[in-house]
């Protein structure tokens, strides 16, 4: 159906007897109420495609912020740089999330197998890293070590992968300790075949589980001890018979 006119509407009204200057009135009265009507969908349809101009250039940000790679840390840069050899070689990873910094190293290259007893390429590549840890400050290194699932030879050895992970984890500490790194800093932990990073299935894999991972975090400032203003009262001395006459 179509809709009535502001034309149409005023000759209905003369038909029905209005006076000249009320259709006037009448007519003028429509043709604001229209541009009025025009002016609110013009500043809406601005308003929407203002909108969507806002939401396009949120999106590309958005996409241009993901897929910029973030900056990395001064350490991690250091770190690279001085286990540059290492990693191109595949023996060492370098990774960091969120400011946490991680040293991965492959069991082949520190220890034989289930040995804790650090090899030469090992120590050359823990050199690199002690290099890099000795004049940190501000930073706590936490070694963990960890296994595959595969048992333990007990024979004048460690008796399980808790012991072995350990044992490893406590041998990269007191190396990099050797190296000038301050044992304050540093924490060790055995994973034993805990948290593996992909399945036991392949010897590659085993491969994989079988690690030292170095992170270092930001050190949590040391609890002041809370002062109540209190005064602890200290029991009275007894003083030995003899002792208490003046001669």
């Amino acid at each position: 159906m179509r809709k009535p006119t502001i034309a149409m509407l005023c000759a209905a009204a003369l038909a029905c007897g209005v006076s000249k200057a009320q259709y006037a009135a009448k007519e003028l009265e429509a043709s604001q109420a229209q541009r009025k009507l025009q002016d609110e969908t013009d500043k809406t349809g601005a308003l929407e495609a203002k909108v969507t101009d806002l939401e396009a250039q949120l999106a590309l940000a958005k996409g241009e912020e993901m897929g910029r790679p973030k900056a990395k840390s001064a350490q991690y840069e250091q770190l690279t740089r001085s286990l540059h050899k290492q990693i191109v070689a595949g023996q060492v990873e370098l990774c960091e999330v969120k400011g946490k910094t991680t040293v991965k190293m492959k069991e082949k290259l520190l220890f034989s197998p289930g040995s804790a007893k650090i090899g030469k390429a090992g120590q050359v590549a823990l050199g690199a890293v002690a290099a890099s840890l000795k004049d940190v400050s501000g930073k706590n290194a936490m070694i963990n070590g960890y296994t595959d699932d595969a048992r333990v030879a007990k024979k004048g050895g460690p008796h399980d992968s808790w012991d072995l992970s350990s044992a490893r984890a406590i041998a990269v500490a007191r190396y990099l300790v050797a190296k000038g790194v301050d044992p304050g800093m540093l924490g060790v932990g055995g994973f034993s075949e805990r948290q593996p990073p992909a399945s036991n299935g392949s010897q590659e894999n085993r491969g994989q589980n079988r690690r030292i991972e170095i992170a270092l975090s930001a050190a949590e400032a040391p609890q002041q001890p809370v002062d109540t203003g209190k005064v602890t009262k200290q029991p009275p001395q007894k003083v030995p018979a003899g002792m208490d006459q003046v001669k």
